[in-house]
């Protein structure tokens, strides 16, 4: 049907219930992926396990989808589709857990080929201390030449990427579901300027709603592009520690802004100093880090 393995995999990326799961469980079977396109469903059957109702929306885009056609509508719109096959997948990203078959990128994806890529998250919402932490670590950062990576959410999130933009340097924005659902929504338009200016990407096609799950499944995609992840301000339990921790499985550098104890919003990045963060006062703390970058 397709030419390419990369075809294949974006048809299949475009299957309803086709996972990380499945696709890996497909490509484990047939790496070439020609096999779902040829075999009777009865054969098919037992390499997707899916519910029945699943199964059969699987099976119905499977032989119905148009690919080159969904491709040439997202070239249209200006929305790269970049496949793990792909010479500019995002070097660093290709070797955490679980990477993201395929990315949906919307302007300037040679950001993804940047080497120096640092990701800040924290809480939806902090404190003046924390504007004003983020107001005296990023404009040293983006002087430094790092792209700012974060996820567009409230609070902390959307202003590392604001001041990103501010003060004249390059950011990535990696959101739940597609491109084509901004969430929140009042982000839309501050989104829209990053399509246009900066990057927004996503690991899901562009019409896909948002779900709770994705949320936390995106946070390995903010640290796995980046050298490391700095927090500040979190609850103990938050989506910024869960950033936090698959930077750690993945290898990267973990730095925190520390608070006051009585303050809720301190006990994130407390208890990831406490547990070997680094901790952070000044820009030179991330800096220091990377000398070969």
């Amino acid at each position: 049907m397709y030419d390419t393995v990369r075809d294949r995999l974006i048809h299949l990326h475009h299957c309803r219930g086709a996972g990380w799961k499945t696709i890996h469980s497909l490509l484990k079977v047939d790496p070439t992926l020609t096999a779902p396109f040829s075999l009777s469903p009865a054969d098919l059957r037992p390499l997707v396990p899916l519910p029945d109702a699943q199964w059969t929306a699987f099976f119905h885009d499977l032989h119905s989808i148009d690919v080159q056609r969904v491709i040439k509508t997202y070239k249209d719109r200006r929305i790269r589709v970049i496949t793990v096959f792909d010479s500019d997948y995002p070097p660093l990203l290709k070797y955490i857990y679980a990477p993201p078959w395929v990315l949906y990128a919307k302007g300037d994806s040679a950001l993804l080929q940047e080497r120096k890529l640092i990701s800040i998250v924290g809480t939806r919402r902090p404190t003046k201390e924390g504007i004003e932490a983020l107001n005296k670590l990023v404009p040293p950062l983006v002087a430094a030449g790092f792209t700012i990576v974060s996820g567009l959410a409230f609070g902390i999130d959307v202003c590392a990427h604001q001041l990103a933009v501010q003060h004249g340097g390059a950011t990535i924005a990696v959101i739940a579901g597609g491109l084509d659902h901004i969430y929140p929504k009042e982000h839309r338009p501050f989104a829209a300027r990053l399509m246009n200016e900066q990057l927004v990407i996503a690991e899901h096609p562009p019409a896909t709603r948002p779900q709770a799950w994705q949320f936390p499944a995106r946070n390995r995609i903010i640290s796995g592009l980046s050298l490391g992840t700095l927090v500040v301000q979190a609850k103990r339990k938050s989506g910024s520690l869960i950033t936090a921790a698959y930077a750690l499985e993945q290898g990267r550098e973990v730095f925190a802004v520390p608070g006051p104890i009585g303050l809720a919003e301190s006990a994130g990045p407390n208890t990831l100093i406490q547990h070997g963060a680094k901790l952070v006062q000044e820009a030179a703390d991330i800096l220091d880090e990377f000398p070969y970058v």
